[in-house]
């Protein structure tokens, strides 16, 4: 008969190699260390934000992680090289985000709001992916409230003054 301890070993050794694989797998620039991201400007409606800039996808991977919250006038814009079906998620980040997705002529096409961050061991290891309902060239992430602060809605428009 199989006591606990013998059946919660190879689990837990399982767990560990899951883990540093996990790890190891993440692209080098994407793990803690600084990374700075190229700036640019846009323009929401007639809201203008100065924002970074995730163009590849190491710069994807880290998005906001680590950060402190932004002022409502800073911002991260993901930007894919095709329009598609992009998700984002919430893994390491110290604030709540309202994320716009956008369409190549700056169309909004979803929005969601008010995403909190994976905190505790259990929330992280099933952080959940936001996914949109619709495809997208660009992804703005900004400080939760922003939609509400500014008036966003599916019928706001994004221009990019420069990225």
């Amino acid at each position: 008969m199989t006591t606990r301890t013998q059946a919660l070993v190879p689990i837990a050794a399982a767990a560990v190699i899951v883990g540093i694989i996990g790890i190891y797998s993440i692209p080098s620039d994407s793990k803690l260390e600084s990374v700075e991201f190229p700036r640019g400007t846009i323009k929401v409606d007639e809201t203008v934000l100065e924002v970074q800039i995730a163009d590849d996808e190491s710069k994807r991977i880290r998005g906001l992680m680590f950060q402190d919250p932004l002022p409502y006038d800073q911002g991260m814009i993901f930007v894919f090289d095709e329009p598609g079906v992009y998700s984002l998620w919430m893994l390491n980040m110290q604030f709540s985000l309202d994320m716009i997705w956008f369409d190549e002529q700056g169309n909004v096409v979803y929005i969601e709001e008010n995403i909190p961050p994976c905190e505790t061991p259990t929330e992280i290891m099933a952080c959940q992916s936001i996914v949109p309902s619709g495809e997208a060239k660009y992804i703005l992430e900004v400080t939760a409230g922003f939609v509400d602060q500014f008036g966003i809605t599916l019928d706001s428009k994004m221009e990019i003054i420069s990225i």
